[in-house]
């Protein structure tokens, strides 16, 4: 079953196509990667169903809701999350401050409660604060929740903006290029912890990566896209050796494309 179902999705910017007439779909529980060479309009795709960038036409079912003009906030309240390329952090937040910032979505407190710090105020900010520990535990960097974000490692900083956003409680997360920037060794770690997303918490997840390293172990099905369009999808094995995708990454050769 699709717990997203995109249908004819097009995006343009004046004379631009950046997205053209994209259909795919993502299956409840799984792990899949939406890949392509630069430009070909995977960071659009995901602001488009972020609500980010609003398409021209086409659908997004989301667990059955159509998504389209929705505004991003009402997206992550429906269920749906991301990460994003550049960190975006609130630097000068503690670590904690930061994954509560996450679970606003889900808190039901008014501002007369705030304010007069009423008994349901002050139960639902003990929850929140206990349920982001929970999230800061899960990535693994718990013993850094009272530094200020700007002060942790790269490595740590990437792992704070996961664990804000495993904090809104998504039903399906997109990550977007989460090995970026790291080393060797925390993307082996970056790997076990998305199948850990998906094992532990029942989190479907929806990734862009450049390194096909990583890709390739950790998805289930791979989503290719070159100028706005599906060229392929396919297991890990049937990618790598498809020769429309080989083309786009590579070009053709010389002498055959003459």
């Amino acid at each position: 079953m699709a717990i997203l179902d995109v249908r004819n999705l097009t995006l343009r910017f004046g004379g631009l196509t950046a997205i053209n007439n994209l259909s795919f779909a993502i299956e409840d529980n799984s792990i899949t990667a939406l890949i392509g060479p630069n430009g070909a309009g995977k960071t659009s795709a995901f602001n488009c169903l972020t609500g980010f960038y609003k398409a021209n036409e086409g659908e997004i079912l989301f667990c059955g809701k159509n998504l389209m003009r929705k505004r991003p906030f009402k997206i992550t309240e429906s269920g749906m999350a991301r990460t994003f390329q550049n960190l975006r952090l609130f630097k000068n937040k503690t670590v904690l401050e930061n994954v509560m910032s996450g679970m606003h979505c889900r808190c039901s407190a008014g501002i007369i409660s705030s304010i007069l710090r009423l008994p349901a105020q002050r139960a639902e900010e003990k929850k929140t604060r206990e349920f982001s520990e929970e999230c800061l535990e899960f990535v693994g960097i718990l013993d850094q929740k009272d530094r200020l974000a700007q002060n942790l490692p790269y490595g740590d900083q990437r792992r704070l903006e996961w664990a804000r956003a495993l904090a809104t409680q998504p039903k399906l997360l997109l990550l977007d290029e989460p090995g970026a920037g790291l080393n060797y060794d925390e993307k082996k770690e970056l790997i076990d912890l998305i199948k850990r997303i998906r094992r532990e918490l029942g989190i479907t997840i929806l990734l862009i990566e450049h390194d096909m390293g990583l890709v390739m172990n950790v998805s289930e099905k791979i989503i290719v896209i070159d100028y706005g369009q599906m060229i392929a999808e396919g297991t890990a094995d049937e990618i790598k050796n498809n020769p429309r995708v080989i083309e786009a990454y590579l070009g053709k050769d010389e002498e055959e494309a003459v």
